[in-house]
């Protein structure tokens, strides 16, 4: 059959609109699938826009993050510092070297007396010096130490270097002013070639008088300072000037006017073990003597004279014996952990003290050379020998 050319072109023009919404419908199909792809509408979809922004509410609930208050309890952290007092180290407050060497301190002494009996053996004095007029003040704790400048000059013709000695009194003084420092020093005296050596700084020392002045550096050392815990237990080993630093913690602890002065009230047990060669050179033995009748239940003082007593072998009495004698009370006394244990003297009578313990702890089931160091580690073996 034939078709005119008008009707080819009219069929043609029907088609025309079937054409377009094909197009319009292909259109709308890759719209939805970008959507479905994307999370997104089409630029050109206004519907599809208030979505998009009906989504801003989600946006706007970062202020819930922002709920960050609760990052705002950074405050929290901030209160971090609220827990540097624990981290604070034991005695961190104490006066160190306010006086070096090269810049002393001039001290005066006040008095300068013997501090041993009749029949002792040797030449020990106990010294005390006026600290008034200092800038800074001279200040110092129980168990420090401070250096003594001897007058004159070395074989060499230097000034003489310093000689560290433990102070025998508490930051009160003997006066309780607050402005005093006491030692307690033995003359040092040897021989060599047929010879008596005097010890330069303690012979200088020992001969001093009243009005004399001193050259004074310090303090030195936290080695040696007590507990600040009133109810800690503090065993005390001392053998001849050794006892310098065991006067001081006695009387801080016992002496009535010391206890007004620091409102630091000792609570726990002190027991004091002193050697000495004669009962003639038993250091302050009166004053000890006084505070254990006074405080039966605080103080023990255990002597250890090695000419007039002897050991269980038969041998002269030292420091040790009675150690051994006492090991089991004084184990039970380290078990507890407010027990603290200070040593000093002489340095010779170290190995004899580590042969006592290490008996001691044995009989105890335990291993001296390890539990020293740990005693040391946490800060309750105190030793200063020279």
């Amino acid at each position: 059959m034939a078709y005119s050319e008008t009707k080819v072109v009219l069929g043609g023009l029907a088609h025309i609109p079937i054409i377009i919404g094909f197009f319009y419908l292909i259109r709308r199909q890759y719209s939805f699938g970008a959507m479905l792809r994307t999370g997104k509408s089409a630029p050109s979809e206004k519907t599809s826009v208030t979505p998009a922004k009906a989504a801003a509410p989600a946006k706007a609930a970062a202020p819930a993050k922002a709920a960050a208050p609760a990052k705002a309890a950074a405050p929290a952290k901030a209160a971090a510092p609220a827990k540097a007092p624990v981290a604070k180290k034991p005695h961190a407050d104490v006066p160190v070297n306010t006086y070096k060497p090269k810049a002393p301190f001039t001290g005066t002494v006040t008095e300068n007396y013997s501090a041993l009996q009749e029949g002792a053996i040797g030449k020990v004095q106990h010294i005390t010096f006026d600290l008034s007029g200092g800038d800074p003040d001279f200040k110092y704790v129980e168990g420090q130490s401070c250096g003594i400048l001897a007058a004159g000059e070395d074989a060499k013709g230097k000034p003489h270097r310093p000689r560290l000695y433990s102070i025998a009194s508490t930051r009160y003084g003997d006066n309780f002013a607050g402005n005093t420092l006491s030692l307690c020093v033995r003359q040092l005296q040897y021989e060599k070639d047929g010879e008596t050596i005097n010890g330069v700084c303690s012979t200088y020392l020992c001969n001093l008088s009243p009005g004399d002045k001193v050259k004074i550096s310090g303090p030195v050392g936290k080695e040696m300072l007590l507990p600040e815990e009133e109810d800690s237990n503090i065993i005390m080993l001392a053998t001849g000037t050794g006892i310098a630093p065991m006067r001081a913690y006695l009387r801080r602890m016992f002496e009535p006017t010391e206890i007004e002065k620091h409102k630091w009230n000792f609570k726990g047990k002190a027991w004091l073990f002193m050697g000495a060669p004669k009962t003639a050179n038993l250091l302050y033995d009166a004053d000890f003597e006084h505070y254990k009748s006074k405080f039966p239940d605080n103080l023990r003082y255990t002597k250890a004279i090695s000419r007039e007593q002897q050991n269980t072998k038969g041998g002269r009495m030292y420091i040790q014996d009675r150690v051994l004698e006492h090991a089991e009370e004084i184990f039970n006394m380290i078990e507890n952990p407010k027990t603290h244990i200070y040593l000093c003297g002489l340095k010779g009578m170290e190995p004899g003290i580590d042969e006592a313990m290490t008996t001691a702890a044995s009989a105890k089931g335990l291993d001296w050379s390890e539990l020293r160091p740990k005693l040391r580690k946490a800060g309750r073996w105190h030793a200063e020998t020279y």
